[in-house]
């Protein structure tokens, strides 16, 4: 790609991948820490991955071909445990960066596991229910020998939901003889899921997104927010802030944006996306470009859809006071530098989207235990541990001078390599 500037043509700087930017976390952690090179390099590289051929028969007959991965980030402080994810340009760098972000987010919020992650490059709007049973079921008998609930946990992302979960399950444990819930986390209710784990994620970027307009001297009821993103994070994240007082202005989606300066009606704009498919077009707004959403002079940003969103080329227009990632990865390591430049507080994917990671924590001791808990009792336990990572990580960054992103990463990092190093390297 070139660009022409007073007539000579320059090559436009490369965008950097989700697996560079999370690399480039881990380096600056790393060197923050003093540890070895050998240290980064075995906490830069998975320690397993799979790549699966994922053939589907088509409702009509055909055969298609599709390609599945797992990747397994690390080991050292539990199981692994991560989502999965359908979506077309699912790749194996992308899946890569996310089973490593989600180690430093088990490890941030004292979760006993490992990150992992997986994913098939299938767009599942082009499918039936029933070829993405089929496509579930061959996918999970493919990487079958990798996964467990002693071994990885494997969980919903974009794409998939407690159905798809409910697939894996019944294949893992026909496969094994007898009923297995603690396969999979994010199951319906009926099949052993947990109270609270569908909005989870929402929550603790609810719970982190006060905190974090608190600590910035903004009353929750008197700021205003934008929302990127409207499904499985972004529209409970919406929803949640605005039952707190704050005023919800706009909302996008892969189609669209619609903004209201006095605050959109959520529950409303809620129903037009069940009835339409898209915000685009709801009354109670005018429509909005997607990308202007991210420039808005509002209090709080909340980017909650996929990553890099937030890069070298927009960070200076940001107009937000407070940025809370919802999404894994939405904002590059050249965004992060300008937006602390100008003083915006910046609150990492790991802390902030640790919710759902926490509640399926929770689902897999239930399922161990065979004994459930009550929805308030998720909730209250859910509130506490994101506070107390929030407070953790303020302070590690206080006392050092550092960005949030930055501390939260050493935290995570410093918790890895320790019990790496106290379970010593075999052989």
């Amino acid at each position: 790609m070139s660009t022409v500037i007073d007539g000579a043509a320059t090559l436009a700087a490369p965008v950097a991948t989700p697996l560079e930017d999370a690399r480039a976390q881990l380096a600056e952690a790393i060197a923050l820490l003093g540890y070895s090179d050998g240290t980064r390099q075995m906490l830069a590289t998975p320690r397993r991955e799979l790549t699966v051929a994922v053939p589907l028969r088509t409702d009509a007959g055909e055969t298609r071909l599709f390609t599945g991965y797992r990747v397994q980030h690390n080991f050292s402080r539990g199981p692994a445990k991560g989502g999965l994810r359908y979506a077309p340009n699912v790749n194996l760098d992308e899946v890569r960066a996310l089973a490593m972000w989600m180690t430093w987010k088990c490890a941030l919020l004292d979760v006993p596991y490992g990150g992992a992650k997986g994913g098939i490059a299938i767009d599942p709007r082009e499918h039936s229910q029933a070829e993405l049973e089929r496509v579930t079921r061959r996918y999970t008998s493919e990487i079958l020998p990798i996964i467990g609930p002693e071994r990885d946990i494997p969980a919903p992302d974009i794409g998939t939901d407690e159905r798809t979960m409910a697939w894996i399950m019944d294949t893992y444990s026909v496969n094994s003889g007898y009923t297995v819930p603690g396969i999979v986390t994010g199951k319906p209710i009926a099949l052993g899921g947990s109270q609270g784990r569908a909005s989870a994620t929402s929550r603790g970027v609810t719970h982190i997104a006060l905190a974090a307009l608190r600590h910035a001297g903004i009353t929750q009821t008197q700021a205003t927010a934008a929302v990127q993103g409207f499904g499985k994070v972004g529209a409970d994240a919406a929803r949640f802030l605005a039952e707190a007082g704050v005023t919800v202005q706009a909302v996008s989606d892969q189609y669209g944006a619609v903004f209201n300066a006095a605050g959109l009606d959520i529950e409303a704009l809620g129903d037009h996306v069940q009835r339409t498919g898209a915000v685009v077009g709801f009354a109670g707004g005018e429509a909005l470009d997607g990308a202007a959403l991210l420039e808005l002079d509002v209090d709080l940003l909340v980017p909650a859809a996929v990553e890099g969103v937030l890069h070298e080329g927009n960070a200076g227009r940001v107009g937000a006071k407070v940025i809370v990632e919802g999404a894994n990865g939405p904002t590059t390591p050249d965004a992060d530098r300008i937006l602390r430049e100008r003083g915006i507080l910046v609150v990492p994917d790991i802390l902030a989207n640790a919710g759902g990671v926490i509640v399926s924590y929770f689902e897999w001791v239930q399922a161990n235990q065979a004994y459930w808990w009550r929805a308030d009792e998720v909730e209250s336990r859910l509130e506490e541990r994101m506070l107390s990572a929030w407070e953790h990580v303020l302070g590690y960054a206080r006392s050092r001078d550092l960005s949030l992103r930055t501390a939260a990463t050493a935290l995570a990092v410093e918790r890895v390599a320790e019990a790496h190093k106290l379970r010593g390297l075999y052989p």
